[in-house]
């Protein structure tokens, strides 16, 4: 069932199955518009509960600036298939290699973006091969696990998830009123009947796989500053799932621009989507050609 039943699509924007010798993963793809010089695309990984929509607010800005926007489900999210048991399909490497199919399914090397969870499979893509890649953005995605705090929360979700249904689980989680990266709503991509619906979209294996990655990421800083591609890593002033002050940390690491937003927390993209899209637009613009 197309996403547009439960979501405002972005203007202009197309969604289809994005077709890759790895399988087809549903897309919201915003083309730039007639007029305005065309610069480049991303390709947008969301995080973790999350899908292609948590993107909506940033597609009409960055397409004005010339930006062709590729928001993508994962394998196992909302509307891109995936075994519903089989926790080995969501293996990390695999995801990555999914990412991997994607980009090459696009026009030329594309920027690629990642929230939270999005972003450390962005990172294990760009690990396995950075080619595909003009450039790698990071947004409140950090250095390794999430926070002790959120760790305990997912390990409650997959403990729910081995023993209890998908709707069973969500009336569990509003009642645990969760932060965003155990299923929270997130502003701007509908109400609280959409966001289930997107919930039971999500394949229980996929949900237990990557809970269990957030919890015990490894740091991988020091293997990725040593790729030799640009990178920015943006964040909200505040972020329960990795302190900035890491965020900060890696960023002085990678040698990575650096963005705060303010106003925002774990997710600018849909907390403060206006300057966020500024922000970005501005990075990936200084990387073209015969600029300063």
């Amino acid at each position: 069932m197309s996403s547009r039943a439960f979501f405002a699509a972005p203007p202009n924007a197309r969604a289809y199955p994005l077709h890759t010798p790895r399988g087809a993963f549903a897309v919201v793809d915003s083309p730039v518009p007639p007029g305005v010089e065309p610069k480049g695309t991303v390709l947008m990984l969301p995080g973790f509960t999350g899908s292609k929509e948590d993107f909506t607010l940033l597609h009409e800005p960055l397409a004005g600036r010339g930006y062709r926007v590729v928001a993508v489900d994962g394998r196992g999210q909302f509307e891109s298939d995936g075994p519903a048991e089989d926790e080995s399909a969501y293996a990390q490497d695999e995801l990555a290699w999914d990412v991997l199919a994607q980009a090459g399914a696009l026009e030329g090397p594309v920027h690629l973006l990642g929230h939270s969870l999005g972003g450390q499979i962005a990172r294990a893509a760009v690990l396995l091969d950075h080619s595909p890649f003009r450039s790698l953005t990071l947004i409140a995605s950090g250095p390794a696990q999430i926070s002790d705090s959120q760790q305990q929360r997912v390990k409650l979700l997959r403990d729910a998830l081995a023993v209890m249904g998908m709707a069973e689980v969500w009336e569990a989680i509003l009642a645990m009123g969760p932060p965003e990266e155990v299923g929270g709503p997130a502003r701007g991509i509908g109400g609280m009947e959409q966001l289930r619906r997107r919930w039971l979209g999500n394949k229980p294996a996929q949900l237990r796989a990557t809970g269990h990655q957030l919890c015990t990421e490894p740091n991988r800083v020091a293997e990725l500053a040593a790729v030799p591609l640009p990178s920015h890593v943006l964040s909200g002033a505040h972020d329960d799932t990795w302190p900035v002050a890491l965020l900060d940390d890696m960023a002085v690491r990678l040698k990575a621009r650096r963005t705060v937003v303010p106003g925002a927390e774990h997710s600018p993209n849909t907390d403060q989507p206006m300057p966020t899209a500024r922000a970005l637009a501005d990075f990936w613009d200084g990387l073209q050609p015969n600029t300063d």
